[in-house]
């Protein structure tokens, strides 16, 4: 496989184009058929400048929704085991329960969404999610507030994974790896706005207000989804086996080496990003005595770095340098942000103060936008039409290792930040080990 087509593992049949086939042109859908209908559904949303841009805002806020049920809670994660009385690593946890959910949920949604089409799943996945939120909210312990964070976690899995697998229905090669970035205006919104949005609600409320408003925008994204976002996928394109036949996909493509390690470097990147998801809060408002709102500021800073360099991936970089150079670069900045993070963290430049250590995640986050959409491209290019596991792979690859990672940045406790930097680091070296070894990105892959 090249950077610009598509390309696949034995045995799973790929797309040859990035647009559906129209009902005149030879081998279309009969007229009238249920092909036929996905057909021009998914024509309507994908052409014109208006359809273009709804359908980048749903599929967006579907991404979206796992960083938001992060990242608006962040600025209330010391206040909150105050009240439950949770230590730094109880509340930790509800980050990690969460991540699980997100992982196991992806790898069941996947393969249902590619046996019942995407719409049903992705709505029933949207209900739950509101559901837990509201629970989330009435939580009386840390215990319940976990276990109640797992089945968020699995509900809102939906929308990543679905909203993924539609972006591989719809293009190819190129044109996916550019959509992906250009996802990043909206999904990368949500942890730009969240904590900075979360700052300011605990101004009038506390972290139980913020989990209403979860279940709120859970409604609202549903709501939007059901009005406006087609079908994808029609009857003849989808698998009518179970269980069995879906482990059979997983198997076939995680014996593709080269997926399995574009696979592996995107989710062990994603692991540095969680990283820093859990250990923010604390690394800047207990260690350098910083406020919510400030520390809301400095995410949102962080955050817009990781989107521009989004937009400078999809408006520039791709389709002029070939994904994996972008990859490698990527994975060379932040392991390079990430190694003067540990160096600055265990005082080998003395006393930096927050300035520095907030300079350095800016270039941590900056370089994952270099790695994270090319990587899944790159993965899923290579998935053809069994789109949906091979995105629930990716999706519950990446929140698995996050889920391990976050809590390894305080088992030293709230006050060093040195866990998180070496967690980054390592982390960081086995991505690129997995993309040098597995992809070999000096080849051509077949």
């Amino acid at each position: 496989m090249t950077d610009s087509g598509p390309g696949g593992p034995a045995g799973i049949p790929t797309r040859s184009s990035s647009r559906p086939t129209s009902d005149s042109e030879p081998g279309a859908p009969r007229p009238g058929s249920s092909a036929a209908t996905t057909a021009r559904s998914v024509e309507r949303l994908t052409r014109g400048r208006r359809t273009g841009l709804l359908l980048i805002l749903i599929l967006g806020s579907l991404t979206a929704l796992p960083a938001l049920s992060m990242d608006l809670y962040l600025p209330a994660l010391p206040a909150l085991g105050g009240e439950l009385g949770g230590a730094a690593s109880q509340v930790q946890l509800t980050l990690t329960t969460c991540l699980l959910g997100l992982a196991v949920g992806q790898i069941v949604v996947g393969p249902m969404s590619d046996r019942f089409g995407r719409r049903r799943p992705l709505l029933i996945g949207m209900a739950g999610y509101v559901l837990a939120s509201a629970a989330c909210a009435l939580a009386p312990t840390m215990a319940a507030l976990t276990a109640f964070r797992l089945v968020q976690g699995l509900a809102g899995a939906a929308g990543i994974v679905i909203a993924r697998a539609v972006v591989r229905d719809l293009f190819d090669g190129l044109a996916m790896a550019r959509f992906f970035s250009t996802l990043m205006l909206v999904s990368g919104a949500a942890p730009v706005l969240a904590p900075v949005f979360g700052g300011q609600l605990l101004r009038v409320t506390d972290w139980r207000g913020i989990f209403l408003t979860l279940a709120v925008v859970g409604t609202l994204l549903a709501l939007v989804a059901a009005r406006w976002l087609p079908e994808t996928l029609p009857a003849d394109r989808r698998h009518g086996g179970g269980v069995r036949e879906a482990l059979r996909t997983m198997r076939t493509l995680l014996r593709d080496r080269v997926f399995t390690g574009y696979l592996l470097a995107g989710s062990l990147t994603f692991a540095a990003l969680f990283a820093y998801v859990a250990a923010s809060p604390f690394v800047v408002q207990e260690i350098y005595g910083a406020s919510p709102q400030t520390f809301g500021l400095l995410f949102m800073v962080n955050s817009i770095g990781l989107v521009a360099t989004g937009q400078l991936n999809g408006r520039v970089l791709v389709g002029r340098v070939r994904l994996d150079t972008v990859i490698g670069a990527g994975l060379v900045v932040t392991g390079t942000a990430a190694l003067a993070l540990l160096l600055m963290t265990t005082g080998v430049f003395g006393d930096v103060g927050l300035a520095a250590v907030a300079a350095g995640l800016f270039v941590l986050m900056s370089g994952m936008a270099l790695v994270l959409p090319n990587a899944s491209s790159q993965g899923l290019m290579r998935a053809g039409h069994a789109a949906g596991t091979a995105s629930a792979l990716i999706g519950t690859s990446q929140f698995l290792v996050g889920a391990i990672a976050s809590p390894l940045v305080g088992i030293a406790g709230e006050h060093t930040a040195v866990p998180m930097a070496l967690t980054q680091l390592s982390v960081i070296v086995l991505a690129a080990g997995c993309f040098l070894v597995m992809c070999r990105p000096w080849r051509q892959h077949d």
